[in-house]
């Protein structure tokens, strides 16, 4: 797999379950997409500008879907997650020589959770993320972990 050298171009998302509906959090030229999930309600992505680009709408997309994931793998972990649990994805459109490629760098909020917890749920939301098989081996993927 490929390694990215020059990113062109990045889509950020943030995703995480609004546990208050009538909260307002986009501005400044952005809005909120309400997005579902199968048993999930309420879930946000967070800032999307008015006219997103392709990857903004594919890390939208696979935030939604990883951010309901990751909580079903930590049920299947026994742990209870923060009310504030969230889940940043960018995905980066980049060269390396005259080759194009994706890439996603995944940021973690889990305060108050054991790194190493959090580590084991995300990797296991990784085996059970549609949008996460689909790019297996197609992609470089980084992960970071914010437990603070």
């Amino acid at each position: 797999m490929e390694k990215i050298e020059k990113v062109l171009a990045a889509g950020n998302s943030h995703a995480t379950v609004n546990r208050d509906p009538a909260a307002q959090s986009g501005e400044y030229g952005v809005y909120d997409l309400r997005l579902t999930a199968p048993g999930v309600e309420n879930l946000d992505y967070i800032g999307t500008e008015p006219h997103p680009r392709a990857e903004q709408l594919f890390a939208g997309a696979w935030s939604a879907c990883y951010t309901t994931v990751f909580g079903m793998a930590a049920e299947l972990e026994q742990v209870t997650l923060p009310r504030d649990y969230s889940v940043d994805i960018q995905v980066n459109i980049g060269q390396t020589g005259a080759a194009w490629f994706l890439g996603a760098e995944f940021e973690i909020r889990v305060p108050g959770v054991d790194k190493q917890v959090v580590e084991k749920i995300a990797h296991r939301a990784h085996q059970i993320c549609p949008y996460s098989k689909s790019v297996r081996g197609n992609i470089e993927i980084s992960t970071s972990i914010v437990t603070a």
